[in-house]
């Protein structure tokens, strides 16, 4: 087994160690063996597979936005919040007030992915540390007061992770001085002109990132944000339809000791995890991306037998339910215009197709309906 310097453990006039990253890259580079460069090939010839058939969905964007919810619940639940895709979705449109509290976790998720994706079509995706302060700012401003994270700046004190301080921390990453040189390391590899392969090198950035941990909070799921749109700003994705969050959450355990390891020097342990998860996501996104092909076709043959008015009146609707597929008779109001008789006239049409179900069958009174099949695609996996 080959293993690369990262850094070492030194200690400090605190009395603790901290962990002080060498120079980055390391100057005799990486070197994998033949099964991880297999790997990634495999890994390779996968997410390109995703990215063209992905191009043949009508309404790319209505889809985007529900993967776009999926990674941010498993981030965020990575860290220990407990509300769900389905919670941030009920919360976003106002279906249900008695939310969990934590969602406002994925809700600030989903704000700084949009507005990376934003930023990044606008202004010549300017992927930078900048670009990164700028995305933990979004994730973190006005989040829950139960945050202290000093949104959008690099942190100018010790952190650690678990423990109470940190001489009894399970790591500690580099003090302040330390961490700054790391980042400008870091910022440079963006831009190296190497032979690494672009799939690996994504990997080695979000490891580096999280050893370098520079922010008091928030640095995984601002790290977990960079690898997609690393492999965005390199055109390895046309559209940003890879989010390996749910790999990491379901593998829980094996992700954070694998970024221990890559600490230790152990870097294509990591890498070997790592490709893992870009080979299993992207294969269930391919069948995620036909599923929803069959379902829209499904639902959209189903339309056709209604006749002319009420399919136009169902196709005012049936688009929005891809972004939005928890509902109520307020929603379908506002995306037709149609008084509130005639909303619920569409959402008896759309019970009677199967399409919406009654979410509280309990409920007599500003009942909610949901897309169940739709949203069952987007189900994690047991």
């Amino acid at each position: 087994m080959q293993l690369n310097t990262i850094g070492i453990e030194r200690k400090q006039p605190q009395g603790f160690n901290a962990f002080i990253p060498s120079k980055f890259p390391p100057k005799d580079g990486f070197m994998f063996n033949a099964s991880i460069v297999k790997k990634a090939s495999e890994a390779t010839r996968l997410v390109g597979k995703l990215d063209g058939i992905t191009k043949l969905l009508p309404d790319l964007d209505f889809f985007l936005l529900m993967y776009l919810r999926k990674d941010a619940a498993a981030s965020s639940q990575i860290e220990g919040t407990m509300a769900t895709m389905i919670d941030a979705i009920e919360a976003e449109v106002g279906t249900n007030t008695n939310v969990p509290a934590d969602v406002d976790d994925i809700l600030h998720y989903i704000k700084a992915l949009r507005y990376g994706m934003d930023r990044a079509k606008k202004d010549n995706f300017p992927f930078s540390l900048r670009f990164i302060r700028e995305l933990h700012g979004q994730l973190m401003s006005k989040a829950r007061s139960t945050h202290f994270a000093d949104p959008g700046e690099f942190r100018k004190s010790q952190n650690w992770i678990g423990g109470t301080r940190p001489d009894n921390a399970r790591y500690v990453p580099p003090p302040v001085a330390d961490m700054h040189i790391a980042l400008d390391d870091l910022e440079k590899y963006f831009y190296s002109d190497d032979a690494m392969l672009t799939i690996i090198k994504s990997g080695i950035l979000h490891a580096q990132f999280e050893t370098i941990h520079p922010f008091l909070d928030g640095n995984g799921r601002t790290g977990r944000m960079l690898i997609t749109f690393f492999l965005w700003h390199e055109q390895f994705l046309e559209h940003p339809v890879l989010f390996l969050s749910s790999y990491f959450k379901r593998h829980q355990e094996v992700y954070y000791e694998k970024l221990m390891a890559y600490h230790r020097g152990n870097v294509s342990a990591w890498v070997d995890f790592y490709l893992e998860g870009v080979i299993e996501i992207a294969s269930e996104a391919i069948v995620t991306v036909d599923k929803i092909t069959k379902l829209r076709e499904q639902d959209m043959r189903k339309i056709q037998k209604l006749g002319k008015r009420a399919a136009e009146s169902a196709m005012l609707v049936m688009p929005r339910l891809y972004t939005q597929p928890i509902v109520n008779a307020s929603a379908i109001q506002k995306w037709t215009g149609f008084s509130r008789p005639g909303a619920q006239e569409i959402i008896h049409r759309f019970m009677k197709m199967n399409v919406l179900t009654p979410k509280d069958k309990d409920v007599t009174y500003g009942q909610s309906y949901i897309y169940q099949e739709y949203l069952d695609i987007f189900s994690e996996r047991k």
